[in-house]
């Protein structure tokens, strides 16, 4: 059965919220100062594993912008509780980009603020698994050349393109040793390159060796798979984003939630998020709530290894509606 509708005994259904913006509006601050500030950062994120006690809980509001800010980037305020985002882009071309010289996750930007952070959550909330976002070599570029920029040098020159995909690695890898020694985990995301911003073939083409190679070097620096959270029409490329070894992937609502699980039905040694639509976590009935959820437990059912998740909750999201979703994937027989 799919039905949610009464308390069972049965395994709950996992339940994986991302929370970003989000935790801002619940110590009733905007993104942007929370942003900037490490003890309100921190003042969010614990606020938020106080009343959700979610998982993973990622250090960060701005989750796209961290590296590409370390390289040089300027950060823009956004009017009222928007969230904070890169508006002028660093770089020209793609050779301008291949030619920036590696950041030092120590001293760059806010990473040395986010990996404090984070050592404090790590220490003063064990429970919880904490994590530093790590954008992806395509979502960086999309910050430092502007996506439109990077779209049409993907396109007229896909070779020089990846060149200077595979060279934002090295800041990747430096990362990844300074969240390791953090004590703390990796959160990877790169939403940016997924269709139908760049076709099947050119994805294989210009990003598919960046994205292997970062995450499977991440991974031998990490010592666990990393995850490898893109949203977007990803049914289409998924036996690529398989390819790179990750163990957890997203279902995202951008995409056939139903062919993508029947592409991935047998690989169960793949954590599968299975992703709900964020205006029914905004703004949805409680009973719009327990369609949703019931809709994705019903293309799960009998599937090892799924969780019900979100992508980024909108700012203004209801807690309420969050402690819904929770007691419902509580209540699933699976």
């Amino acid at each position: 059965s799919c039905s949610v509708t009464r308390q069972l005994d049965a395994a709950a259904m996992d339940c994986g919220i991302a929370i970003y913006e989000h935790a801002a509006y619940l110590i009733g601050r905007r993104p942007w100062d929370v942003s900037r500030d490490a003890e309100l950062t921190y003042r969010a994120h614990a606020e938020a594993y106080r009343r959700y006690r979610h998982t993973p809980v990622v250090v960060s509001i701005d989750i796209y912008n961290l590296e590409a800010e370390a390289y040089g980037a300027v950060v823009q305020e956004p009017r009222g509780d928007g969230v904070p985002a890169i508006m002028e882009p660093l770089c020209r071309s793609v050779d301008e980009m291949a030619q920036l010289p590696v950041f030092d996750p120590l001293t760059a930007g806010r990473i040395p603020m986010i990996l404090g952070v984070a050592r404090r959550l790590a220490d003063e909330l064990p429970t919880a698994d904490i994590r530093v976002p790590m954008a992806g070599p395509f979502s960086i570029a999309s910050s430092l050349l502007g996506m439109e920029g990077l779209l049409c040098e993907a396109i007229s020159r896909p070779d020089e393109t990846a060149a200077a995909l595979m060279h934002l690695i090295e800041g990747q890898e430096a990362l990844c040793r300074a969240v390791l020694g953090a004590g703390v985990g990796v959160a990877f995301f790169e939403s940016a390159a997924a269709p139908p911003m760049l076709s099947p073939e050119m994805f294989r083409r210009v990003e598919l060796p960046a994205l292997k190679a970062v995450i499977q070097r991440g991974s031998a620096i990490m010592k666990y798979p990393l995850p490898c959270v893109m949203g977007g029409d990803t049914a289409p490329v998924l036996e690529d984003l398989l390819e790179t070894g990750t163990g957890y992937v997203i279902n995202p609502i951008e995409t056939d939630q139903e062919a993508f699980m029947k592409k991935i039905w047998d690989r169960t040694d793949v954590r599968v998020r299975v992703n709900a639509a964020p205006l029914i976590m905004a703004r949805g009935s409680r009973q719009e709530i327990r369609d949703e959820v019931e809709r994705i437990v019903g293309i799960t059912a009998g599937r090892e290894n799924v969780c019900l998740g979100t992508s980024a909750l909108p700012y203004e999201t209801p807690p309420e509606n969050v402690l819904w979703v929770q007691e419902l994937c509580e209540q699933v027989d699976r």
